[in-house]
């Protein structure tokens, strides 16, 4: 299999020590990270403490089992957490990064699912597309359809010719410039028991890293996550059955997530 090898400055020359020493250095940096530990419960309990909004709008999407509200995405759980995948309407497939996200997906879902949890992927692309690249990737977790529906538009994760032809659209929370008419992100939803939904949360940008779990066993290694010093630094990533053939391009795959906060 090819790699992309980099010679990282953290492995060239490094500093060896004594044993002592080194667990000395290591117990010290212990207590930075047990404060970023409770800096993230911190920043959780935040997060779960922000008000929701109403769903007012009855979006329907395209499932293998026909149409859906987005009530019944729920599956009669009391949480969904929807993947934003990108995957246009006229794509010839999905997002390489969308894909390496989604990779992480079929081994936590029986996890979430005993946790109320309902995860799956939404896109833009009729479903048939979608049901052939989910063939292909040997995925098994439920992905639907918005396509004829808002909603990829009013969660800001679609754009149309007209917000594109402007040069700037409205993604994470702020006006900036895009370079493709989808973007990546995660929304979540809750649902009371008189069936009403309420959006609660999504983030974009480099918060999609959540569902990006290889990248935390990188970031434990010598080299991180070594890549290269380009705008786009997910530009390795490719879908997981073309690694042998590195000359696939990522320019679909240059989804700004490595870009803004």
């Amino acid at each position: 299999m090819n790699t992309t090898t980099i010679e990282a400055p953290e492995t060239t020359n490094h500093r060896v020590v004594s044993s002592e020493q080194w667990l000395a250095e290591r117990k010290a940096f212990l207590a930075r990270e047990k404060e970023l530990t409770h800096l993230r419960d911190q920043i959780a309990r935040e997060r779960r403490a922000l008000p929701w909004e109403r769903v007012q709008k009855n979006y329907v999407f395209d499932t293998p089992e026909g149409k859906r509200t987005l009530a019944d995405l729920f599956k009669g759980r009391s949480q969904l957490l929807v993947q934003h995948f990108m995957l246009g309407p006229d794509w010839e497939q999905g997002c390489q990064s969308c894909s390496f996200m989604a990779d992480h997906t079929d081994g936590m879902n029986v996890h979430l699912a005993h946790r109320d949890i309902t995860l799956m992927a939404v896109s833009r692309a009729p479903l048939a597309k979608i049901m052939q690249f989910r063939e292909r990737m040997g995925w098994r977790f439920d992905w639907v359809s918005s396509h004829g529906s808002d909603f990829n538009l009013d969660f800001h994760v679609s754009f149309t010719p007209e917000e594109l032809a402007t040069g700037e659209v409205y993604y994470n929370y702020g006006k900036l410039p895009f370079p493709h008419d989808e973007a990546p992100g995660i929304s979540a939803f809750y649902r009371n028991e008189a069936g009403e939904v309420f959006h609660t949360y999504s983030t974009f940008g480099r918060g999609v890293e959540v569902m990006m779990g290889a990248y935390n066993m990188m970031d434990l290694m010598p080299k991180g996550r070594d890549e290269r010093d380009v705008p786009y630094k997910m530009d390795w990533v490719r879908h997981h059955d073309r690694y042998e053939s590195q000359a696939e391009t990522p320019a679909i795959g240059a989804c700004c997530c490595d870009r803004q906060a």
